[in-house]
């Protein structure tokens, strides 16, 4: 079985700022520790896979073409830094106009993505800045390590490897 380290996009991996939603390319900035965090992740064996909610799909506000144009930035970004994402898995719903379970608190994303890569849950982490992350981890049987939005993920990394 895999391991791997789910990760929530706004707030951790870029800077979530003024602006709810990030989905311009121009406001997409990597947060301070992720190229060095991924980067160990990586080296110890560890699966990499965003799960993010993008309701400003669902309410209109931007498009799924931008939501994928943003990730195709990121991802860009972090093969500069020879990083690769397993995978990326985004609900477009918002919760006033869908019913949804993917859409995190639910853990839908997480468990398509254990059964796709036969990940061993208890073995796994989701790094996320919002509650929201942390009941979705639960629910899914991984380990949650909720920081603060835009904080330097890098030290909590370093226990997740220490942890094994």
């Amino acid at each position: 079985m895999n391991k791997a380290v789910f990760l929530d996009r706004d707030g951790v991996i870029n800077y979530d700022g003024n602006e709810y939603y990030t989905y311009k390319i121009e406001d997409f900035k990597i947060n301070e520790g992720v190229i060095e965090a991924l980067t160990l992740l990586k080296q110890y064996g560890y699966l990499l896979i965003i799960i993010s909610n993008q309701g400003g799909i669902g309410r209109g506000y931007y498009t799924k073409k931008d939501t994928d144009n943003v990730h195709s930035y990121m991802v860009d970004i972090l093969r500069e830094h020879d990083i690769e994402l397993d995978e990326i898995y985004y609900c477009p719903h918002y919760p006033d106009s869908s019913n949804c379970i993917c859409r995190k608190p639910d853990s839908l994303m997480i468990e398509k993505a254990l059964a796709r890569f036969q990940i061993d849950s208890t073995k796994s982490f989701f790094v996320g800045d919002r509650e929201k992350d942390v009941e979705a981890a639960l629910k899914a049987g991984v380990k949650p390590v909720k920081i603060e939005a835009n904080e330097n993920i890098i030290k909590y990394v370093k226990e997740i490897i220490k942890s094994e």
